[in-house]
């Protein structure tokens, strides 16, 4: 059994590691869909704002604040840009007229599809090219990053 400073050691270096093959591994999956993407790539945070709305159907702008650890402001703003360019829908709420509920769009669902599976594809040609051990250990590792995700980031966990 390791000694409690190994086991730390061990965390050190696998943060380290995953700190630079994590937004490497992003970035050359994002260039390959940029590549072959037809529309105009989205910010950041717009980009984030969609996926949000897109798995949170009905979420408010506070709600989405929070979720995304952004000031309402902020995420109106980003709203008001998403709702102009037809990709974000905002419904005013029933019962206070102050809060409004957002949905994607028809145009940003098939958008978001899109980049989805052009990202599943290059991830699918990318793997079948590693070797067998190399894609079981990934499948191994993928229950540990996603309760890695999942401690990052308050919203999901």
């Amino acid at each position: 059994m390791p000694s409690s400073s190994a086991s730390v050691r061990d965390a050190d270096r696998a943060a380290s590691a995953l700190a630079v093959v994590l937004p490497a591994l992003n970035r050359a999956l994002e260039r390959r869909v940029d590549r072959e993407f037809p529309h105009p790539r989205l910010p950041e945070g717009q980009l984030a704002l969609l996926l949000l709305v897109e798995e949170r159907e009905g979420i408010t702008v506070r709600e989405a604040a929070d979720a995304l650890l952004m000031k309402p402001n902020n995420v109106s703003a980003l709203v008001a840009r998403l709702t102009e360019q037809g990709l974000l829908e905002r419904r005013r709420d029933t019962a206070d007229k102050r809060v409004a509920h957002l949905y994607p769009t028809a145009t940003a669902r098939e958008r978001l599809t899109e980049v989805l599976r052009l990202k599943e594809a290059h991830l699918a040609h990318a793997l079948r090219a590693l070797t067998d051990g190399e894609r079981d250990a990934l499948g191994s590792a993928l229950g540990a990053l996603s309760a890695l995700t999942g401690r990052l980031h308050p919203a999901a966990g």
